[in-house]
């Protein structure tokens, strides 16, 4: 199984180009390849990012740089975020040799799979975090858990290459896949239009934690293509439902002003 496409490794505002290189160097230790960036601090290319890579530079002429994170996956199917941190969504959380697991299986099937990891200072977003499939947390000592931005990668990494090394047969998917990042965002854009137009975020600043309660909710139920073709259908029509009554509505209410009050002039 050593043709296996490795996850790719995102990285989220990442503010120095040393951790870039550093990140860049460590993913070639362990055979991952596919390096994307999504709004460097310093944009890109930084020539410091080689002084550190240590001739890792395959990886770093290879980089991909996005605008954000959700065109960074919006080709991938299954996404684990990396934090430290507790988070209010109600995802799954793993190890990375549990989620290194996952992604040996979802790739031997023939899915497209990557492992985000946040700026050095602030990490991820949480909205950010709700479209990934869980949580990818580093089981360290509480008393000292500081780690750089490459170290968090090199472990992730080398739980992935003693899979591909040393491992049993991979658990292939016996159902369909799920649908790509980008097809899950469209779907969450959508009802979230539609729900906007139908005045449910209210009142408006808790919109912003509404519509990620909402992605978590949904991601949860890892869609398939076919079934975010279905709940687009299903969206669609409740709106289409909607927009029948207020013409009905509407009309009623133009008969009405129409019509001959019955007073003499």
């Amino acid at each position: 199984m050593s043709d296996l496409t490795p996850p790719a490794v995102i990285l989220d505002k990442s503010q120095m180009a040393e951790n870039i290189g550093a990140v860049a160097r460590v993913m070639a230790n362990f055979g991952l390849t596919d390096l994307r960036l999504v709004t460097p601090r310093d944009g890109w290319p930084q020539e410091r990012a080689w002084a550190t890579a240590s001739g890792a530079d395959w990886v770093l002429e290879g980089v991909r740089v996005f605008d954000s994170v959700a065109e960074a996956i919006a080709d991938l199917n299954t996404v684990f975020a990396t934090t430290a941190r507790p988070r209010e969504t109600r995802q799954p959380v793993r190890t990375p040799r549990e989620a290194s697991r996952v992604l040996y299986d979802d790739t031997a099937s023939g899915l497209k799979t990557g492992l985000l990891f946040g700026g050095e200072r602030a990490g991820l977003e949480t909205t950010d975090i709700a479209l990934c499939a869980g949580i990818v947390t580093i089981p360290i000592d509480p008393k000292h858990h500081s780690l750089n931005l490459a170290q968090a990668v090199a472990i992730n990494a080398y739980e992935w290459r003693t899979l591909i090394l040393d491992a049993p047969p991979p658990r292939f998917r016996e159902t369909e896949a799920p649908a790509s990042n980008a097809l899950l965002v469209g779907m969450y854009e959508h009802l979230e239009e539609e729900l906007e137009n139908g005045g449910f975020f209210y009142p408006p600043e808790k919109k912003r934690s509404m519509s990620q309660n909402l992605r978590v909710m949904l991601g949860r139920a890892a869609f398939t293509e076919q079934e975010v073709a279905t709940m687009r259908g299903a969206i669609h029509a409740l709106a289409k439902g909607r927009g029948r009554v207020l013409a009905k509505l509407a009309a009623e209410r133009a008969a009405k002003g129409a019509a001959p009050s019955g007073k003499p002039e």
